[in-house]
């Protein structure tokens, strides 16, 4: 099975998420490739000090889609998962994701995701009691940092066109008969800080997703977006979230207004470096 992790300037993060993936791993079980980009800073050096376990294969460029693409023409097999540097993944929720993409009916899979709320600011709090609980989110491959695939479903992420929301166009080139969040293997994701931080991460999801629907693409898991019937239908089934509710309503309305001011602008990156401290 091979493991492709792309990573810009995650010197802080990226021995931790190594740590975790070969803890209880099997000398040559996983074929780890991490792919530094645009780096400067000493991500290269630390995945090398891991030694055979991990191939390093660097590129100058500071693009997510071009490390990709390096690290897939360096990958020797199959299933094949594509982890971002700053989420926790351990040796046995990768053999979980192994044992589901082994299915003849399943040619994507992800992890069920924990979120690490230590630290976080009240208002980052409340937006993510809401987020995680609308449907699509829970059904959804998206926003857990880790993509598994089969070779044919590489094949289908291989012909999607390279935009910002890439796990949420992994998600819906699948539809939801293809795909599978197994329950068993738990990703650790570890959410902005504070609600600036917060702010900055809606405003490129909203990027994404308008990015998504500009390309006009038809994709079998069709849309992401989350009805406001399904919001009401959240209050009234748990009425105590209501004022979570009205804190993610806000997010959302100033996320999409901060986007509106950068619309068509695709290329500025809006990195959270609050999580990765």
């Amino acid at each position: 099975m091979s493991i492709v992790i792309p990573a810009h300037n995650e010197a802080r993060v990226i021995g931790r998420l190594l740590d975790g993936l070969l803890d209880a791993a099997d000398p040559d079980e996983f074929d780890i490739v991490v792919v530094p980009n645009g780096c400067t800073d000493e991500t290269a050096q630390v995945a090398a000090s891991y030694g055979p376990s991990v191939r390093v294969v660097e590129s100058p460029e500071a693009s997510k889609a071009a490390a990709l693409k390096l690290g897939d023409e360096a990958a020797r097999g199959f299933p094949r998962l594509y982890v971002d540097a700053d989420v926790e993944l351990r040796t046995e929720d990768v053999r979980a994701l192994a044992a589901a993409l082994d299915r003849p009916d399943v040619a994507a899979a992800a992890p069920s995701r924990r979120l690490d709320m230590t630290g976080r600011a009240w208002p980052v709090r409340s937006y993510y009691r809401v987020w995680t609980r609308l449907p699509e989110v829970q059904r959804g491959l998206f926003g857990r940092g880790v993509v598994g695939v089969t070779a044919a479903g590489h094949a289908r992420l291989a012909a999607l066109p390279h935009v910002i929301a890439d796990d949420l166009a992994s998600s819906l080139a699948f539809d939801a008969e293809e795909r599978t969040v197994v329950d068993s293997a738990v990703v650790v994701v570890h959410p902005p800080r504070t609600l600036g931080d917060l702010l900055r991460r809606r405003e490129r999801a909203a990027a994404g997703v308008e990015q998504l629907e500009e390309a006009n693409l038809s994709q079998p898991g069709g849309s992401a977006r989350t009805s406001p019937s399904d919001l009401l239908a959240m209050v009234r089934s748990e009425p105590r979230l209501a004022p979570h509710m009205a804190v993610f309503l806000s997010v959302t309305v100033l996320a999409r207004a901060r986007r509106a001011r950068r619309k068509g602008d695709y290329s500025t990156w809006q990195r959270d470096e609050s999580s990765r401290t």
